[in-house]
């Protein structure tokens, strides 16, 4: 398996198992580390910019938290792994929306705005089942042969700039509380953002993009070691895509998330997660497809078929879970703890699944 990654892949193979082992802990610290940094850039931006922090989460911190997925699907794509594009992009839906989502849920009570939900909610909802119609029709119509072409890629990015440029004038619509009301923390501690605001607006910027940075590239290097040394010890590496990989490129909306509900930003994991399944759709897989044609069916898998079997029908069923979440949240004004459950047990099913019929 021969994947795009963001540091060379040679600076990891043909170390021992040890040192491997060492880079996975200093890599978990450094995400982290930069987890922190980022929220905080996000946190201070939204205050200062007068922009709900969902708004924020739902898209600046969303397009830098799916950098990985990006690079790695866009490289592969240009590599000839086309079909590693398109797995990974479903697959961090899952991920951020089964794993991540419900994790949250299961920390805490996480806020639910109305006004966001029903607007970024729905283009995330239609995305994915935009892009799961379009994958059985051009199955139905063109069989094993069945790729999504450079016009598709069009058509996604266009829906990018298109839902970018909606999610800033739904921002300024948004009658949303002024950035000095204090929020709640995950221990019910009052957390006041306008601390961070008085921030310089120069220091915010540097702090995001610093952190972002460091989460993407430690988040590689994660990835790459964890997955090296998971085959020194004798893993398959069927076993490791469907699991290391796929969790590794959502390392970023996981730890970004964690600690926004540390934080008292709770908002920000919600924003950053409805924001990070719209953009691995139309950002993600967008820009693989128009790199190169992303292949449907895998000839070479003992199940040719599987993309359509169970990551889309999983990805699907996570979705629709998720919009009926949100029609509850949107009368009790929170996500109920208890959705976690659901969403957690589906995403390890689906893992386990995914690695049995690989």
């Amino acid at each position: 398996m021969i994947l795009a990654n963001l540091l060379p892949h040679a600076w990891f193979t043909g170390q021992s198992t040890w040192l491997l082992l060492l880079i996975t802990v200093i890599a978990i610290a450094a995400v982290i580390k930069g987890a922190d940094l980022l929220v905080e850039g996000a946190a201070g931006l939204a205050a200062r910019l007068g922009m709900p922090k969902i708004v924020i989460g739902a898209t600046i911190v969303s397009l830098g938290t799916t950098s990985p997925e990006m690079a790695v699907s866009v490289l592969a794509a240009w590599s000839g792994n086309a079909g590693l594009a398109l797995g990974n992009g479903v697959g961090s839906i899952i991920a951020d929306t089964g794993l991540i989502f419900g994790v949250g849920c299961l920390l805490i009570a996480l806020p639910a705005d109305r006004f966001i939900l029903n607007r970024q909610g729905w283009v995330q909802f239609g995305s994915g089942v935009l892009l799961a119609g379009i994958c059985y029709v051009l199955y139905a119509i063109h069989g094993n042969q069945a790729t999504l072409g450079r016009g598709i890629g069009v058509l996604f990015v266009a829906l990018l700039v298109w839902y970018l440029f909606m999610s800033i004038r739904w921002a300024r619509q948004h009658n949303h509380r002024q950035a000095s009301e204090p929020e709640i923390g995950r221990h019910g501690e009052e957390v006041n953002v306008e601390e961070v605001a008085r921030k310089n607006i120069v220091y915010l910027l540097v702090t995001g993009f610093v952190g972002l940075a460091v989460v993407v590239f430690a988040g590689d290097a994660l990835v790459q070691s964890v997955s090296i040394a998971a085959t020194n010890v004798g893993v398959s590496q069927v076993v490791i895509a469907s699991t290391f990989v796929a969790l590794g490129t959502s390392l970023p909306e996981l730890v970004v998330g964690i600690t926004a509900i540390r934080k008292g930003h709770a908002a920000l994991l919600v924003g950053n997660v409805i924001g990070a399944d719209i953009l691995n759709v139309l950002f993600v897989i967008g820009l693989s497809a128009l790199a190169a044609p992303l292949p449907i069916i895998d000839p070479a898998a003992r199940f040719p078929a599987i993309f359509l079997i169970l990551p889309l029908p999983t990805m699907l069923i996570m979705l629709v879970l998720f919009r009926l979440f949100i029609f509850k949240a949107c009368r009790d004004g929170q996500f109920s703890r208890w959705m976690g459950v659901p969403l957690v047990g589906l995403y390890v099913l689906f893992v386990i699944l995914n690695a049995v019929l690989a």
